[in-house]
């Protein structure tokens, strides 16, 4: 079979990106955009998704993340929370979340 070059204009940034998570599942870009085309051509629609495997976090990064979150909490005055109190700050927010949703279901069904 016979082939040939297809060229295209990508923002810098985004080529980069993208290069990335090729490398990131085992791909060259010109591999997934090949693959991209053969489905996309013989489903009809843009037909799948690839997943790259979630980054693994060093040590370093979480212990870093980990201060500047302690530092944040200083800022705002949170660095003393008991347990108990961290709880019941995340179930409420849980609370808020689910009752948002069900309106928001419920205004689906409404304008139906």
């Amino acid at each position: 079979m016979a082939t040939t070059t297809y060229s295209l204009r990508m923002d810098e940034g985004l080529k980069k990106s993208f290069d990335d998570f090729c490398e990131s599942v085992g791909l060259t870009a010109t591999v997934a955009i090949n693959m991209f085309a053969k489905k996309t051509v013989a489903e009809q629609k843009i037909p799948f998704e690839v997943n790259a495997e979630p980054r693994r976090v060093t040590a370093k990064e979480a212990r870093k993340a980990f201060y500047q979150l302690r530092k944040e909490a200083k800022k705002n005055g949170l660095q003393d929370m008991t347990l108990d109190e961290i709880n019941e700050e995340i179930r409420l927010a849980r609370e808020e979340r689910r009752a948002r949703e069900a309106k928001k279901a419920k205004e689906g069904a409404d304008a139906l």
